[in-house]
């Protein structure tokens, strides 16, 4: 038992997490995800607004770190009605209500005055866009008539590539990926999530979406990358804020962001390829 306890020890300190929180809160939201898509996805959509919600506002407390105010309810309030928008008006009417919260915003920053505008209406923006405008792309997938299986096509290859980019890095990982930005980050754990993504991703191409294979591995291929850049992205974020994690909400996950930063660049990425294959598939 003890050697069992060394072993989870020592797994937790090269990874930085928690492995048995990790997995539970995982297998928690997994759960969730799939049954309200399955059954009301409406639901599904109140659970990921809520989840870009609480990002947002981790966001919000982070930027503060580094004297960039953003408000909160101002932002909540837009990003709701992106959301909302894209929800019920798909593609219009996300990219109308983007542009009308981007006008919003910078009118919001005008009456606060020149002092500090550029750095307080960039990061409204960057908040403005990340999460909310990239999380759109998670309600164009979900509103669709095959919304079920283009959301567990998304989580799998999200799920495979963060599972086995994690269990590789942490077993195998000996040259770092961006040393400056992730340390933790190995190219092993990179190349590990992309073979697996790769094979998941095939798989449920061809038994979900009934689509090509070998699509569905382009796919993965992309989407890994995007994964990557996303978890970089937010890694930046931290290291520039000198933030560990964006907050402490999910036990071996750290914020909600630390969840969704990944996902919020694969979605889009994914829902370009489906609309493709749409039109010329």
């Amino acid at each position: 038992m003890s050697d069992l306890h060394s072993i989870n020890e020592a797994i937790n300190r090269r990874a930085g997490r928690s492995l048995i929180s990790s997995i539970l809160v995982g297998i928690g939201l997994l759960a969730i995800i799939f049954s309200t898509m399955a059954y009301i996805p409406f639901l599904f959509a109140i659970f990921v607004l809520i989840a870009v919600l609480l990002a947002l506002r981790e966001i919000s407390i982070a930027f503060k770190e580094r004297s960039i105010n953003i408000s909160f309810p101002q932002h909540a309030l837009l990003t709701i009605g992106v959301i909302g928008s894209t929800w019920f008006a798909g593609l219009p009417g996300l990219s109308v209500s983007i542009v009308l919260s981007v006008i919003a915003v910078l009118f919001l920053a005008l009456l606060k005055g020149t002092s500090g505008f550029i750095a307080n209406a960039t990061g409204a923006i960057f908040a403005l866009i990340y999460p909310g405008f990239l999380a759109g792309f998670i309600f164009l997938l979900a509103r669709s008539g095959d919304g079920f299986e283009f959301i567990a096509t998304l989580v799998i290859l999200v799920g495979c590539n963060d599972t086995f980019a994690y269990l590789t890095g942490v077993l195998i990982g000996k040259h770092p990926l961006a040393p400056k930005i992730s340390p933790k980050k190995s190219w092993e754990g990179f190349v590990g999530g992309l073979i697996f993504a790769a094979i998941g991703t095939a798989l449920a191409f061809h038994y979900l979406l009934d689509k090509d294979p070998i699509i569905g591995a382009i796919a993965a291929i992309c989407g890994v990358v995007a994964a990557t850049i996303g978890d970089l992205v937010e890694s930046a974020i931290k290291r520039d804020l000198a933030l560990k994690d964006m907050g402490k909400l999910l036990p071996g996950h750290g914020g909600m962001l630390d969840r969704l930063d990944s996902v919020l660049f694969v979605a889009p990425i994914l829902w370009c390829i489906i609309e493709l294959l749409k039109r010329f598939g």
